[in-house]
């Protein structure tokens, strides 16, 4: 007996209890999954059938031309299996209209031409379902066990698609965003191509959140693809599915792929965690960069993996993750959790994205090195947007799953050299603190993007400190003095140009609140405070003070 197999109408009518049957209508209709037997005897009958119903009825309801139609339009839009009326008890005939609205609708109508005993029928129609569903359920069980000692065995999944397809019968597809598709058996070359095409546009970017488990991919009128995406991380790596007939009945092959998917996902994340235990090259090679003890590029490529270019280049990007616990009493060995998490989640993000890189945990920051030959111009730009996307995805991943741990990103200049690695990485770490210490940048990841902050960030400390208090120190004093918010009032008002209105509507002030302030920083800072060369100084000052105040507030 197969196990994705199911019962018709067709097959319940060579069963021996309907040897004094026979089909009055709907022959289109014989293959009709019946997914349950129970008798009906009253006239609204919708609330107590359910899809794949087989109903059992001596006719009672036949007997009043009034509502006959209603009654077989009730079993037809709940879509139940068929109808079984007993002639001899309560009615004779079938009326001719009626015959007609099944035919209309391929809704099987049978009838016995003499009294049955309803209860042997409902027994063996249900014995043979609960049967079934037994052997399904031992089928399922036998799969699982058989799963669970392959996986244990290897870490190559071309066993477990072998497996699936065993218990399937139906050739078994397995994409990846990291690796080589497989197909078992082979397909042709275009469906294949067909499937892959589908795969990059529809599911790697899936959004978990807003689709089903299952996805269909219905390549021609008789040929679909079921599939499942398999998930690690909150991401979708891979997908595996099978190809069946788009009228199938998929019930069964939907509980295989659930537990495929499952078995390939935990596969994906023994590999990622066992490739953690190889990486002992990666982080020699990065602390050398780190130290400049590689002079040679490409020595330092070659020790990359790198292929040597004929033409074009590479862009390399520096980068840090710092994995921040702002749980107090987190012990360490949850820390030590948590840092793997991230660790082999970026990873497998990396190789998703096809990111040639180095990766180094070392205490709670993760120093990063990737690296993208020059297609194109935009080459730098598909970079940039695609390290976004893994420092996005790495942030969504920590703050859902992983409790108070929040992350921290910063990249350097991409840059031609691997050589220059230790600038990159001197690069991200002011990000990070510009990041953190300024509000209006806290979202920014890139070096590139940071504007006038590269400037500021590359004075000492001291210096800015000291700039900061020369120009607005009175404003500060003031401030600390009588809470009139001085500097705030200050930094809206020349962010806005020196609009009034705007100004006071960013302070959520009064217009005339907003004028007392003015004269205020007037008699303050002089009326010539807004002249180019005084506000340019006076812009540069605040700009300083919000990057100290990340810190330590300016005291005067």
């Amino acid at each position: 007996m197969r196990n994705d197999r199911v019962f018709t109408v067709r097959d319940m009518l060579q069963r021996p209890v309907f040897g004094r049957a026979r089909l009055a209508a709907g022959q289109e209709g014989l293959n009709r999954q019946v997914g349950w037997v129970h008798v009906l005897e009253i006239t609204n009958v919708s609330p107590f059938v359910s899809q794949h119903d087989l109903i059992l009825s001596t006719g009672l309801w036949l007997q009043s031309e009034e509502g006959r139609e209603a009654y077989l339009m009730q079993l037809i839009n709940r879509e139940a299996a068929g109808l079984c009326v007993e002639f001899g008890t309560s009615i004779h005939a079938i009326p001719e209209s009626l015959i007609k609205l099944a035919n209309l609708h391929q809704f099987p109508l049978i009838v016995f031409e003499e009294p049955v005993r309803f209860v042997e029928i409902t027994q063996d129609i249900h014995s043979l379902l609960i049967n079934h569903q037994h052997q399904l359920l031992k089928s399922l069980e036998t799969y699982s066990r058989e799963l669970q000692q392959r996986t244990l065995q290897s870490t190559d999944l071309s066993a477990v698609l072998e497996l699936l397809h065993t218990y399937a019968a139906k050739p078994v597809v397995y994409i990846s965003s990291m690796e080589a598709g497989s197909f078992v058996p082979g397909l042709a070359p275009e469906m294949e191509q067909a499937i892959h095409s589908w795969y990059s546009r529809e599911v790697e970017q899936l959004d978990l959140n807003d689709s089903d488990t299952e996805l269909w991919f219905h390549m021609d009128e008789g040929t679909s693809l079921l599939c499942y995406p398999v998930v690690c991380f909150g991401q979708v790596f891979s997908a595996i599915g099978m190809i069946v007939h788009p009228s199938a009945v998929v019930e069964y092959l939907k509980l295989l792929l659930d537990y495929t998917a499952k078995a390939a996902a935990a596969l994906t994340l023994r590999s990622q965690f066992l490739e953690e235990k190889m990486v002992r090259n990666q982080n020699e090679l990065i602390q050398e960069l780190m130290n400049d003890q590689i002079q040679q590029e490409e020595q330092a490529r070659t020790r990359m993996g790198l292929r040597l270019l004929v033409k074009g280049q590479y862009w390399f990007a520096g980068g840090i993750l710092e994995i921040e616990h702002r749980m107090k009493g987190t012990g360490r060995e949850r820390m030590e959790a948590n840092h793997q998490d991230i660790l082999v989640l970026l990873r497998s993000l990396l190789k998703k994205n096809h990111l040639t890189s180095l990766v180094m945990l070392k205490n709670n920051q993760v120093y990063l090195c990737c690296a993208k030959e020059e297609a194109r111009t935009t080459s730098q730009q598909q970079l940039m947007q695609l390290l976004e996307g893994i420092t996005q995805d790495v942030k969504r991943f920590a703050s859902t799953n992983l409790k108070q741990v929040q992350i921290h990103a910063g990249f350097g200049k991409l840059r031609n050299q691997l050589t220059r690695l230790k600038d990159s990485l001197q690069e991200a770490y002011q990000v990070i603190e510009v990041a953190r210490s300024v509000k209006p940048m806290k979202h920014v990841h890139f070096y590139d993007r940071m504007g006038i902050y590269q400037m500021l960030k590359a004075m000492p400390p001291s210096f800015l400190q000291t700039f900061a208090m020369d120009h607005l120190g009175v404003l500060i004093e003031h401030d600390q003095n009588h809470q009139l918010r001085l500097v705030e009032t200050l930094d809206a008002y020349l962010a806005n140009f020196g609009s009034k209105r705007d100004a006071a509507a960013q302070l959520f002030v009064h217009r005339q609140t907003l004028y007392n302030r003015l004269e205020k920083l007037e008699e303050l800072l002089g009326t010539d405070y807004m002249q180019q060369d005084k506000r340019v100084c006076l812009e540069m000052a605040l700009l300083a003070n919000a990057m100290i105040e990340g810190g330590d507030e300016l005291s005067p």
